[in-house]
């Protein structure tokens, strides 16, 4: 294999491509979607600033339109007094209404001056695409196609040179007709005739060119899986292949003149109104929670004086999700149970492998890297042969459909015998989807699932051949645990314990993962949910919490679940819970039914009782379903704090919640990694959704209608192109014109004394320099301070909340507060 390296300014070179390289956000393969912030090389900058920066690169809008924001002020979801102060502060005294017409109609001038035909520089720089996504899409393939791209294993840039003179859209003479065995050499040779300190601008532009595929094989390349280790590609290596193609083809490669206003007076007249909206729900969230702070202020230092003794039904865990969030409100009222919210990894950053599996998975967010692997054990013989029976007859099977269907000399012939066949199932899936559902069991079809036979595998601690360790070690595990309990703020322990991963269910659809867990990378959360329940079930586990002050009863049992949140049905992993535990467990079982049949329910607006499950379940089933769910859309607020502050409120499904009482917190640790890793998570979900709402060709991915998936690594819309690269139109959008999920910028809302949150935020520059760049908000409910709310105002500054200034309530004395 030839190193890809070049001549005495490589380094220089190389470092110079990075750079570029941050203006494209990492996009991950389809079959296990990430919700990142497109714009996250640009979170250094203002957010008003870094959406005219992405604007001119990318060629997106970076705010709602006129249209979407005249509805909400219509519905009244902005607050006219506080839009009146937003557009005073710009320098707008006119009436809403006229500073909306001049933002639709900058609006139109912008749409009207990117009409008209492509000069030549255009097409050719299109020319290049059009080669380049075609080997592209050869070389990246994860064994969807069936005559893989030749040399592959030799890495891309080999590759391309040993098919780039066969390539008939590839002229004869040019660089590429010669390609130097280095790709800097390659890089130096196009760049030749341009000034060198131009050179990290033009890489800047080639790879905006193509963002989809350029932050697919950034994510390729950090992540160094199996794919990437067999057939290695570098971004200096995609940056030679499109340069030489550039020079080949004769395109301009100079870099676009960026100088300019770094806002738009229409983003600036946009910001405005977009500040108000989210001030507009920061206000409500805030104002219901400070309520809920002082008056169960004293019921909580009741129960900590002891005047509570009585434990729950059932203690479950859910993971933040906003999803969860109507799940969780339905379980309480079916019984004495408490729910609290945690990262959906259960904090065991792992690398999972299911019995069987063909490859591990990521089991973490994409902030963290797995630091164990963790592999399904299997523990019942006769369970496992079945198992392996059923799974080797399903395997074979659809090996030979797979080779009958596929291979050019058997594809005629079976579509002549199968057909019929395949018109049937085709015809009940669209006229009774519901029914086959039932038929082949739900997501699980026939086959039982690993967990009825298999253990997941926390002990030991073994290193692969990699470097992974297998297993956890026993002061690992205790870890672990300790740090849920600590971090949810966790002092009594029911008899039964839940923890409930969540994972969707759904038909034909390329983004299926995007509706899974976001903290478990796109993948199902319940095998998290299993390990986190071994490790809480092992005997050693328990006497190392007993000596960190975690004392967990003898009859506490830990067990797993998993919430389908396509269905609102919620699994219990159940094998193991002993007979003393029968009743709670079926009295659990049946509350878990009633609370799944209210939400659904009231997340499908059913007429009848009843009726949300059996449409739920139709939508689950349905392959022509192009939203089988809505996902996280309409996710807007992020609330940390004791779930008594939110258990009888109705957040509408929009407010992620995690678990945490500050008076179990003395020094701010567990706070701080809370603000440090799910809030920023968090963040990320937000922005995804955001951008793909305000802009979904540029940051979304169209309509699920023209999706053509591509080397199972992404889709395209089309026959060609770029890979898109965010959420579709149907997770977003209610119509054409109408957004389902209202594009807010995320508002955290923290229930902690403000002195401690200063201190956090001194000692995590990247998490202040968020809130200091507008990508999200942060309030502090204080409860130390007569439960008075606190707005993040920069620079480590608070100011009251204009409900509490408006109170003439006193200015805090906390050092970093801002005087009234």
């Amino acid at each position: 294999m030839t190193t890809e390296t070049g001549t005495d300014d490589a380094d220089g070179i190389e470092a110079e491509i990075d750079a570029a390289a941050t203006a494209v956000g990492s996009v991950w393969p389809v079959h296990s979607f990430v919700t990142a912030n497109p714009l996250a090389g640009f979170e250094d900058l203002p957010f008003d600033e870094a959406v005219s920066r992405a604007a001119t690169l990318l060629g997106g809008r970076g705010y709602p339109r006129a249209e979407t924001f005249r509805a909400a002020l219509d519905e009244g979801r902005i607050d006219p007094e506080r839009l009146d102060a937003e557009l005073t502060d710009r320098g707008y005294e006119m009436d809403p209404e006229a500073v909306l017409e001049r933002l639709a109609a900058a609006e139109d001038a912008d749409g009207a001056s990117g009409a008209g035909e492509a000069d030549g520089s255009d097409a050719g720089a299109d020319r290049v695409d059009r080669v380049l996504t075609k080997w592209l899409s050869a070389f990246l393939d994860e064994g969807q196609a069936e005559w893989p791209m030749p040399n592959r294993e030799a890495g891309f840039y080999d590759a391309f040179r040993s098919v780039a003179r066969h390539d008939d859209e590839i002229p004869d003479d040019g660089l590429v007709a010669d390609l130097p065995a280095s790709p800097t050499e390659a890089i130096e040779a196009a760049l030749a005739p341009y000034p060198r300190e131009r050179w990290e601008a033009v890489f800047e532009a080639q790879f905006a060119a193509l963002p989809g595929w350029t932050g697919l094989l950034k994510r390729r390349a950090d992540d160094g899986g199996a794919w990437q280790s067999a057939y290695p590609i570098t971004l200096t290596g995609y940056l030679a292949a499109r340069l030489a193609l550039a020079d080949s083809l004769e395109v301009d490669l100079s870099p676009p003149e960026t100088d300019g206003p770094a806002v738009e007076p229409s983003d600036e007249i946009a910001d405005a109104f977009l500040s108000a909206w989210e001030a507009t729900y920061r206000d409500g969230l805030v104002e219901r929670v400070a309520a809920e702070s002082e008056a169960r202020g004293e019921e909580r230092g009741a129960r900590a004086d002891g005047g509570a003794s009585g434990r729950p039904d059932a203690q479950l865990v859910f993971c933040i999700d906003t999803r969860s969030e109507v799940i969780r409100r339905h379980v309480e009222a079916t019984g004495d149970y408490e729910t609290h919210g945690y990262a959906g990894f259960f904090g065991v950053p792992m690398e999972y492998s299911g019995y069987g599996a063909d490859v591990s998975v990521d089991a973490c967010p994409p902030i963290l890297d797995p630091q164990h692997r963790v592999e399904e054990v299997p523990t019942d013989g006769a369970a496992r042969r079945s198992r392996d029976r059923w799974g080797g007859l399903a395997e074979a099977a659809g090996e030979v459909v797979e080779t009958l269907r596929s291979n050019p000399a058997t594809a005629f012939s079976f579509v002549e015998g199968a057909g019929s066949g395949y018109g049937l199932a085709l015809a009940a899936r669209t006229l009774v989807p519901g029914r086959v559902r039932d038929l082949l069991g739900g997501a699980g079809g026939a086959i039982p699932g690993d967990h009825e036979f298999c253990d997941p595998g926390v002990h030991g601690h073994d290193a692969d051949a990699e470097g992974l360790p297998t297993g956890l070690s026993r002061d690992e595990r205790v870890e672990y645990a300790a740090t849920a309990f600590e971090l949810m703020g966790w002092e009594s322990f029911g008899r039964l314990v839940v923890f409930t991963g969540h994972a969707a269910e759904t038909a034909n659809n390329p983004y299926d993962s995007s509706l899974d867990c976001g903290a478990c990378a796109g993948n199902p959360g319940g095998p998290s949910a299993r390990v986190l329940a071994a490790i809480c079930n092992d005997p050693e586990v328990r006497d190392g919490l007993r000596e960190r002050g975690i004392d967990v009863p003898d009859d506490t049992v830990f067990l797993a679940a998993e919430h389908n949140t396509t269905t609102d049905e919620v699994t219990l992993y159940d094998r193991d819970v002993p007979d003393s535990h029968a009743a709670e467990l079926e009295r659990l079982r049946a509350d878990l039914d009633a609370a799944r049949e209210r939400a659904a329910d009231e997340r499908t607006g059913g007429a009848a009782a009843g009726a949300g499950v059996r449409e739920t379940e139709r939508r689950a089933g349905d392959w022509a379903e192009t939203r089988p769910e809505w996902g996280l859309a309409g996710n807007a607020g992020f609330v940390v704090g004791p779930r008594d502050l939110t258990d009888g409120l109705d957040l509408d499904g929009r407010a992620f919640l995690h678990s945490y009482d500050w008076a179990t917190d003395p020094d701010g640790d567990a706070l701080e990694a809370i603000l440090a890793g799910p809030m920023v998570v968090t963040q990320w979900i937000n922005a995804q959704y955001y951008f793909s709402t305000v802009d979904n060709a540029a940051y979304g991915s169209g309509s699920k209608v023209t999706h053509n998936p591509v080397g199972n690594v992404g889709v395209y819309q089309g026959n060609g192109g770029d890979l898109m690269t965010g959420l579709p139109l149907q997770s977003v959008m209610a119509a054409d014109d109408e957004p389902y999920h209202l594009p807010l910028r995320l508002s955290t809302v923290v229930h902690a004394p403000v002195d401690r949150v200063t201190e956090i935020l001194a000692d995590n520059e990247s998490v202040a320099g968020l809130l200091d760049n507008g990508w999200l908000s942060l309030t502090v409910v204080d409860p130390t301070r007569d439960h008075r709310a606190f707005e993040y105002e920069g620079e480590l500054t608070w100011e009251p909340t204009p409900e509490e200034a408006g109170a003439d309530a006193e200015p805090s004395t906390a050092p970093a507060v801002a005087d009234d």
